[in-house]
């Protein structure tokens, strides 16, 4: 499939700034509606977790997976009040920003600043490695040493990079205030989300057992750790996507085709907060995820973008580099093909 959006979106640069400002106005009652209906869709998976451990703990299991959904769903709460879009007051956005960072173990004020880095620079090959999925071009590749080599593969093996690295991140990474672009509240920001984690930590371990939340915490953070890496992952991995060097590059056409659209059955849409429509998301982050789809639908523009459906998404698992010359992702097998002949 190859990503055929809008040779004219340059031209129409215009027109979107005037059709996106319709929909970046938050609603309180939406706003205050999917807070109830994921926060506590949220608390309610874990209240039956509770109630299922005398019963069966191949129930707690199941149900474990369906609270890892609803912590994607709380997840776009907070990646939403981290681009001011999902109410109107600022301070209400950082309110529920911080409070669903604690319960996603991420640290508000620090993912703020280095998600609006990404947004900045998606789809730029000079300016990547903030907030994405690593990504070397096949240059770079051919270049690096063996150890390097070694390192990527194993960074860009599914097991790796949708299981080992999420849990890293939100378990240990979010922990510490390693970002040496942070100013000092953003730094202090950090303790105090550990020091709210901390406090949940325990009074969940006093209801539970220590062992038994943990297990639990771990096993919910897993499955959503692991959904949300692949939703990113394919936003910005997929056969068509654009990519170009720093002076190429053109915010609408990043937005527009190196952004997907992410096609998901209903109930998978819901559960990911209609963050496939990242299309519309990376041209303006100031829509709130319930204004997105109305959005994409509101404009011809926005439907020239191709959509990659569940099963096509399937194909990104073989992307593994940059191809320059080609424009286009490549896996491993392609150097071999591209040796031989």
């Amino acid at each position: 499939m190859t990503n055929t959006a809008g040779s004219n979106t340059k031209s129409s640069s215009d027109s979107w700034k005037e059709i996106v400002m319709k929909y970046q106005r938050p609603s309180l009652t939406r706003g205050a509606w999917q807070l109830f209906n994921s926060i506590g869709a949220y608390a309610a998976a874990w209240g039956l977790i509770y109630w299922s451990l005398s019963i069966s703990l191949w129930l707690a299991a199941a149900l474990a997976i369906l609270a890892g959904g609803f912590l994607v769903r709380v997840f776009i709460i907070f990646h939403d009040c981290g681009h001011g879009s999902f109410f109107k007051s600022r301070r209400a956005n950082d309110v529920v920003g911080f409070l669903t960072g604690v319960l996603t173990f991420t640290p508000y004020f620090l993912w703020r600043k280095e998600h609006a880095l990404h947004h900045s620079t998606a789809a730029d090959l000079d300016r990547r490695g903030v907030g994405d999925v690593p990504t070397m071009t096949v240059d770079e590749y051919l270049a690096a040493s063996r150890w390097e080599k070694l390192g990527y593969r194993l960074l860009r093996n599914p097991v790796v990079l949708f299981g080992i690295v999420p849990l890293t991140m939100f378990l240990l990474k979010h922990r510490l205030p390693l970002s040496k672009e942070a100013t000092a509240a953003e730094r202090h920001s950090v303790h105090w989300t550990n020091l709210a984690v901390l406090g949940m930590v325990v009074g969940m371990s006093f209801l539970f057992g220590l062992l038994p939340y943990l297990v639990i915490q771990v096993g919910i953070m897993a499955v959503a750790g692991a959904v949300g890496t692949w939703l990113f992952y394919v936003q910005h991995q997929f056969e068509g996507v654009y990519w170009e060097r720093r002076g190429e590059w053109d915010f609408v056409e990043a937005a527009l085709k190196g952004s997907s659209f992410y096609k998901l059955p209903r109930v998978f849409q819901w559960f990911s907060g209609n963050i496939g429509f990242h299309h519309i998301h990376h041209l303006s982050s100031r829509i709130p995820n319930y204004n997105l789809e109305r959005c994409h639908n509101a404009e011809p523009l926005f439907q020239t973008v191709p959509p990659v459906t569940l099963l096509s998404s399937l194909r990104s698992m073989a992307f593994r580099l940059w191809d320059e010359r080609e424009h286009r992702l490549v896996g491993f097998a392609h150097l071999r093909r591209s040796s031989r002949s």
